[in-house]
């Protein structure tokens, strides 16, 4: 197989160099149902291949497992993967239930010995807080990771979902490379005060679920057509009444994909794209995908471009979505700015 390679752009005024759109990982282990893993792993290489750089994982993601299943692939082509993993969000194995934000020092050092002995490498690029436990102070927890990168276990820093204030601190106490969040025609609160901050303060913005988890794509049309261990199936933007009026949603990628001849995966990657050039800051959208074919498609939009006139028909989908991100609230950032 073979693709256009990818442009690149840097994380942050000091990071890494990376293909402007990365690959995410989680799906190859766990969330998405039933997984191939010899095609998860052909396409790891298949993206490689085509420019991306950039493989996002984490601690959370199958209980480890997503780190052990991608640790081969990234020793084997170290000095060309930009290996991003993240630590915060703790799962218990024997209560899948269990949701919990360790954010306290203890648990950052532990966590990052962890990842390191699961991944089985020295060095970690790309070091993320998951998400934000608002009780430690961030003197602690950004002290703390700085601390891994001082002693050479982690090269450069992250946060998700955090707020503009809360990046601000952080980046103060050490700088900080990228932000990722979740960033689609379907979700756009943080170009509300997050996005200008990271423009202020020179801060990558890694967009995860840029194809609204399948939904934008056209994937699916409700939870109830996945398999019953999809995460999907709880998330309130997919069940009930909140798909159906969401579906109705998508008939402007409908018709642009349709007058382009391209996907609707697509042109919902072109509009996360573009928003580099609309907030002027660097954007690197981590579409998650398990198939090569899949991942062809989406590096295929990585140099779509759509026209203002496109642009203007998505505008305005966002404020119409029906339901939240999560069921579980404590797991973005809405209610802190």
């Amino acid at each position: 197989m073979t693709h256009p390679v990818l442009p690149t752009a840097e994380l942050g005024t000091a990071g890494p160099l990376v293909g402007i759109q990365g690959l995410g990982c989680m799906g190859m282990s766990d969330f998405y149902g039933p997984t191939d893993s010899d095609e998860a792993l052909a396409t790891l290489d298949a993206a490689l291949e085509a420019g991306v750089t950039l493989f996002d994982t984490a601690d959370a993601y199958g209980y480890g497992r997503n780190e052990e299943f991608i640790g081969p692939f990234v020793r084997a082509n170290r000095d060309k993967v930009v290996l991003a993993t993240k630590f915060a969000i703790e799962r218990k194995e024997d209560d899948p239930t269990h949701r919990g934000i360790r954010n306290d020092p203890a648990y950052v050092r532990a966590a990052v010995d962890a990842s390191l002995r699961r991944l089985g490498v020295d060095e970690i690029d790309l070091y993320y807080m998951h998400r934000r436990d608002p009780a430690v102070p961030l003197a602690e927890s950004v002290g703390a990771m700085a601390e891994l990168v001082a002693a050479g276990k982690v090269r450069h820093l992250g946060l998700s979902e955090v707020t503009g204030a809360e990046l601000r601190e952080a980046h103060a106490i050490h700088p900080i490379a990228a932000l990722q969040s979740e960033w689609s025609v379907f979700a756009r609160d943080i170009e509300r005060a997050v996005v200008p901050a990271a423009v202020e303060l020179g801060v990558a913005l890694v967009s995860y679920s840029p194809l609204g988890r399948g939904f934008l794509a056209g994937s699916f049309q409700a939870a109830e057509q996945l398999s019953t261990d999809d995460a999907r199936r709880t998330q309130p933007r997919f069940t009930g009444e909140n798909a159906v009026a969401n579906g109705e949603l998508l008939a402007p990628l409908r018709e642009i994909a349709a007058a382009r001849g391209v996907t609707m995966a697509q042109v919902a990657l072109a509009w996360v794209q573009q928003r580099a050039e609309v907030h002027g800051l660097t954007v690197v959208p981590i579409p998650g995908t398990r198939k090569r074919v899949r991942l062809a498609e989406n590096t295929a939009a990585a140099t779509l471009r759509l026209t203002a006139e496109e642009l203007a028909l998505l505008e305005p989908v966002s404020a119409q979505v029906a339901g939240g991100r999560y069921p579980d609230m404590n797991f973005t950032f809405v209610g802190r700015e």
